[in-house]
């Protein structure tokens, strides 16, 4: 046996077993096997061992291999000076070969990277935090007061920009019926753009009572592919007029905007400080999270254990290949030069990935951040609901494919930016 410190992220474990210590330790196997199994014939424990040998051929030197490569392993992890803590990822076997006098065994060892971490705080950029005004407070109370509004019927005649029209419609292409697209009093804010790109500016003008044939066309890259790109006709008919009352800016409307009995309006006046102020830091941080990023990367530089960044090359080639057309795929396929680019780009991006990791893992300990159970299970909630996904299906597909622990790593991660440039904010 023979050992190598590749670097100070990988090791190298030599076997070499010679078929007498191979043959030695089949008769060793032999035995026990002719002590446990039953063969027709024989009472247990009383089967020859000439039998097992016969009956077992296969499994008993497939037992003898494994016992004696196990015994090696352990002794190079000692020589080596590795605990079982030190290793990440499987062992890989990147060599076996049956020889006709030995058998020669080459096991490739992926270890936690030896990372100094000392003087990040240096390089964390300087962030100015943003400033809200009482101006910017009133104007988003005014949405607020908005959208609690309740609609009232108006006696206009004319439908303007930001009235709510009352109307009835059924939608046509190429002079069918479509479906799904029709309705009776269905209140439409125009302005709002919740429908059709050039339905509301058609409604703006119309006369209470009036009937009128709008013209849209579908976007080509519509939900629905049997209309994506198609010409629309909507026969639509103004019933009434609404406009919003807005609510008088006072204890009330806090209450109502809250949803707490015990708010006033300096509670909604601090709430909204504190929701403009959250939005603005997040615009102002999200880029210097990138440059922050960079900076750790170019200051901590280590060996990287081999076995994660072929694993992790291979998520990303597969992350890549996806988003390709099929005509790109084709010429990976034909092409080795490009083929060969494309595998090299991805192990780079795997590398930085698995450095970066590893950078995370150890400031967050530093730093003393963690990512809680309900803090994975909110944002598999809100990832749901943003895309209009089964929460529990979401949930279950997390769960099965273990995507856990690469959830609370970019939750730590994200917290972990965050803190690092709070120490710098003005």
């Amino acid at each position: 046996m023979a050992v190598e410190k590749i670097n100070k992220a990988n090791a190298l474990i030599k076997i070499e077993l010679s078929n007498e210590l191979i043959d030695a330790q089949k008769e060793k196997v032999a035995k026990h096997f002719a002590k446990n199994v039953k063969v027709d014939g024989f009472r247990k424990g009383k089967v020859p061992v000439a039998i097992v040998k016969k009956l077992y051929a296969q499994d008993i030197e497939k037992q003898a291999i494994d016992e004696l490569i196990k015994q090696e392993y352990e002794e190079g992890l000692s020589e080596l000076g590795i605990k079982d803590d030190d290793i990440v990822g499987e062992p890989i076997f990147s060599k076996f070969d049956r020889g006709e006098n030995t058998t020669q065994i080459e096991i490739k060892l992926s270890l936690k990277p030896d990372i100094e971490i000392e003087g990040y705080e240096d390089i964390i950029p300087e962030v100015t935090l943003p400033e809200i005004t009482q101006e910017e407070i009133e104007a988003k109370i005014q949405e607020y007061a908005k959208e609690v509004a309740e609609p009232v019927d108006s006696d206009k005649e004319v439908v303007e920009n930001g009235d709510i029209a009352v109307i009835d419609f059924d939608g046509f292409i190429d002079g069918k019926e479509m479906e799904n697209a029709s309705a009776d009093n269905y209140a439409l804010e125009i302005g709002s753009n919740t429908f059709i790109e050039g339905f509301e500016e058609q409604i703006i003008g119309m006369k209470v009572g009036e009937e009128k044939e709008i013209k849209v066309t579908f976007p080509e890259n519509y939900e629905s592919k049997d209309i994506a790109g198609k010409e629309a006709t909507f026969k639509v008919k103004l019933n009434k007029i609404q406009t919003k009352e807005i609510p008088q800016i006072d204890d009330d409307l806090a209450k109502k905007i809250l949803k707490l009995e015990e708010a006033t309006i300096e509670t909604l006046n601090d709430e909204i400080k504190k929701e403009l102020f959250d939005v603005k830091k997040y615009r102002v941080f999200e880029p210097k999270k990138e440059e922050l990023t960079q900076a750790l990367l170019d200051k901590f530089s280590f060996d990287l254990p081999e076995s994660v960044v072929l694993q992790e090359t291979d998520m990303v080639i597969n992350q890549r290949a996806s988003i390709l057309e099929e005509d790109q795929i084709k010429e990976l396929t034909e092409n080795e030069q490009k083929l060969k680019e494309f595998q090299e780009e991805a192990k780079k991006e795997a590398e930085k990935r698995v450095r970066l990791t590893f950078i995370v893992d150890e400031l967050a300990k530093k730093e003393n951040i963690k990512a809680t159970d309900e803090e994975v299970l909110q944002l598999i909630y809100f990832e749901a609901i943003k895309n209009g996904d089964d929460i529990e299906e979401v949930y279950k597909y997390y769960k099965d494919n273990n995507l856990f622990p690469a959830i609370k790593m970019s939750i730590v991660e994200d917290k972990l930016l965050t803190t690092l440039l709070d120490k710098k904010a003005k």
